[in-house]
């Protein structure tokens, strides 16, 4: 049977859609700008005729950067770092969330370290201090410094806690009763069933390093261990001084036969894509992860 909609629903459902599709118009049209500009000519992005379409389509600026090394090897780090970050920092979370979810009967002082944890969430130590921790370490002008600070996010913690939680006891006390360890239940029985939970925060960290910039800016001082998006910081907010001594002669020459905006455009789209590629076949977890994993506290 059919349930007719009243009045304000419609009208509700109506004004959802428009919102959400001015947000959606908001989130998709400078890409698409972007794109435009990329596969445009010098004279009409100089000229200002650019909008959504592209104006005397011209594909110089992608030949010119399959030709520059400094871009793909900064992707090359950028792909490294992800990789790398990613299997640490889903370690670290899984192995921290899984006693977390554990009663307090089971694991005595559980609070206190889920606010010990939570404390971290709202006050560090600031820039210069883990700087000086970083530096300390001997991690300066490494991988490792773009790694390890943020193997820990306590925000996926909690999300990741709270959806083992809610696995019913029932399972792991069978478990148990056959003479399973811990290890074993977390690997066979928990992970499997958690997988859009797993797959949100897989998300939320493979996003997160591949957009990561200021961390290269502070804790590298090698330009060719730069990764992707501290580079191309370099490229769009300092392009007169860091990006061109990075050239060679023969780079700047055609460069100015190419056009500045353009490449930047065409390096900015392609340092975006491959992200955008991995989106859609974690979409489909996402939205459940997000909502089963944050019901209960």
């Amino acid at each position: 049977m059919a349930v007719k909609e009243s009045k304000g629903r419609k009208a509700f459902n109506v004004c959802n859609i428009i919102f959400l599709s001015i947000v959606t118009l908001i989130c998709i049209l400078p890409f698409v700008h972007l794109f435009a500009v990329s596969m445009s000519s010098q004279a009409a992005t100089t000229a200002g005729e650019v909008g959504l379409l592209p104006k005397q389509i011209s594909l110089e600026a992608y030949k010119y950067l399959l030709q520059k090394k400094e871009f793909f090897q900064s992707m090359g780090v950028t792909v490294v770092r992800v990789v790398i970050g990613t299997v640490i920092s889903m370690a670290i979370t899984i192995l921290t969330a899984y006693p977390l979810s554990k009663s307090n009967l089971r694991f005595k002082k559980r609070s206190l370290y889920v606010w010990f944890f939570a404390f971290t969430m709202f006050f560090s130590g600031g820039m210069i201090p883990t700087y000086m921790v970083i530096k300390s370490l001997g991690l300066i002008d490494t991988i490792w410094a773009l790694v390890l600070p943020t193997a820990m996010n306590v925000w996926n913690v909690i999300l990741l806690l709270n959806f083992f939680r809610q696995i019913p006891k029932d399972l792991e006390e069978v478990a148990l009763i056959d003479g399973a360890s811990q290890f074993y239940i977390l690997c066979k029985i928990y992970l499997p069933i958690s997988l859009p939970s797993l797959a949100t925060i897989l998300l939320f960290t493979i996003v997160g390093h591949w957009n990561s910039w200021f961390d290269g800016m502070l804790y590298l001082n090698t330009t060719s261990k730069y990764p992707l998006q501290t580079y191309l910081s370099t490229v769009v907010l300092d392009q007169n001084m860091t990006a061109n001594q990075m050239m060679s002669p023969e780079q700047l020459l055609a460069l100015e036969s190419i056009g500045e905006l353009n490449l930047q455009a065409a390096q900015i789209f392609v340092g975006a894509l491959p992200i955008l590629l991995v989106y859609p076949f974690l979409q489909r977890f996402f939205i459940k992860g997000i909502v089963v994993g944050s019901v209960k506290g």
